[in-house]
């Protein structure tokens, strides 16, 4: 892995040796670009490394055509961004979605993780305490858990995908949900929270009532959790399906409103459509990152805070292999 230094000053990585290859090609850098390895410190230009010193060079210009010159490095355009109806971008994306392998998301989580430990540790963890102390204040905290959910969790996907592919990342931009898709990012979380209360409303609804009306009646002292039949409960069953389904489908909506620009509603249904494909591979890869992310549980808890970043880059790593469009 090697991390490029453009011409504009910025850290451009780390990326893979064929990444960088692909750079030189291109035309966005050239052997006298100064690089260093993941896991050192040193700059060296990329014709120092044993890696590159055959490396392609871009194809002269024929005659009567202009020179082809090096601009400041700037990493290489990607596939064109996705538009259309949702069942047009799903269909778009099905044989990414045919392709899907989550043991490949979570060993490339685990190196992402590796050669990224300090910012990914530190900067999630600066998101989430900002996140739980805005939530946390009253009365406003229930505005930002019911409005800002989306916003800060854009602001974390966008940052993970940034590391991802390479592209130069820093603090503000974990906030980056607030400043380019702050309504959108809004909608579609508060979408989310009321679908997911219609549906608590209609499988859960005799508990609550059930409830409310026992307490009514009851003193701390002496109150009773309410009987259910065997109806009630059975109904209720039935409403986890719908509630799983969903939180799984609709897991990826807020990078898909980030990285792509698409509407509340078209992200929603795209990422549904799309992960419905392989639901039950994402809903296995769900559990495998959440294990890893709460392995930090051991020892106090406060190991929890070095990997939760494990799942985030799971996560986000699924989200490239099924929803970014390939060239």
């Amino acid at each position: 892995m090697f991390t490029i230094l453009g011409a504009d000053g910025k850290e451009y990585g780390p990326v893979a040796e064929a990444k960088v290859k692909e750079w030189i090609l291109g035309g966005r850098a050239n052997l006298a670009t100064k690089a260093r390895r993941a896991d050192g410190t040193v700059w060296q230009t990329l014709g120092d490394f044993p890696e590159f010193g055959g490396a392609p060079t871009p194809t002269p210009a024929g005659p009567g055509e202009p020179p082809v010159t090096a601009p400041a490095f700037a990493p290489a355009a990607g596939p064109a961004p996705l538009a259309g109806t949702p069942a047009e971008i799903s269909a778009r994306l099905a044989g990414q979605a045919a392709a899907f392998d989550l043991f490949s998301c979570l060993s490339r989580s685990f190196e992402l993780w590796k050669s990224n430990f300090l910012p990914l540790v530190g900067i999630t963890l600066l998101a989430l305490i900002v996140q739980f102390v805005a939530n946390m204040i009253p009365l406003v905290g229930f505005i930002c858990s019911l409005l800002l959910t989306g916003v800060f969790t854009g602001g974390i996907y966008y940052f993970y995908i940034g590391k991802i592919r390479g592209e130069p990342r820093d603090v503000g931009d974990v906030f980056a949900g607030f400043s380019k898709a702050f309504v959108p990012l809004m909608l579609t979380g508060l979408i989310l929270n009321v679908v997911s209360f219609v549906v608590m409303a209609v499988f859960f609804g005799p508990l609550f009532i059930a409830l409310f009306q026992a307490g009514l009646s009851a003193t701390p002292e002496n109150f009773e959790m309410p009987v259910m039949s065997g109806l009630a409960l059975g109904w209720m069953a039935v409403g986890v399906i719908p509630m799983v389904y969903l939180s799984v489908s609709w897991i990826l909506a807020y990078a898909l409103v980030i990285d792509q620009g698409l509407s509340p509603w078209t992200a929603l249904e795209v990422s549904r459509r799309v992960i419905t494909r392989r639901w039950f591979s994402m809903f296995f890869l769900l559990i495998c990152a959440g294990i890893l992310g709460m392995l930090g549980l051991i020892g106090l808890g406060i190991g929890v805070v070095f990997t939760i970043p494990l799942f985030f880059g799971a996560l986000l790593y699924a989200y490239e292999d099924l929803f970014r469009p390939q060239a």
